[in-house]
């Protein structure tokens, strides 16, 4: 998910030539509709922290709340803000620094799917 309309193709393509079923949003409206109809998994919720509509954390506790096992891995040029650091780092997220390049992009991806997802807690 990200509101910039060419970097979320780049994203799409680079992801989608690499193996991976992207669900592409280019809007928070737009991915929570299709993660309330999409009837398969949805591993990952790549998507940017500031945006428009909703931020990305709010994005993603929508998601996380009817999609559990939802891995997140957040996006950002403006990670020297200290409110943004935190969050991320209080969810145990991945960060993904803008700009980046595919390779960065693809390893951030494999290293979410290779770190267990934390345990929820009640």
């Amino acid at each position: 998910m990200d509101d910039e309309v060419y970097l979320h193709r780049v994203i799409a393509e680079v992801l989608g030539m690499n193996g991976y079923a992207v669900l592409g949003a280019q809007s928070p409206r737009e991915a929570l509709l299709i993660g309330g109809i999409h009837w398969g998994p949805i591993d990952l919720l790549l998507t940017d922290v500031v945006m428009p509509e909703m931020s990305g954390f709010v994005l993603a506790d929508r998601l996380q709340a009817s999609r559990p096992g939802l891995q997140v891995l957040y996006m950002s040029g403006y990670v020297d803000r200290d409110a943004i650091r935190y969050r991320i780092e209080e969810r145990g997220a991945a960060l993904l620094m803008k700009p980046f390049t595919p390779a960065e992009l693809l390893r951030c991806v494999r290293e979410v799917f290779d770190v267990p997802a934390p345990i929820a807690r009640i």
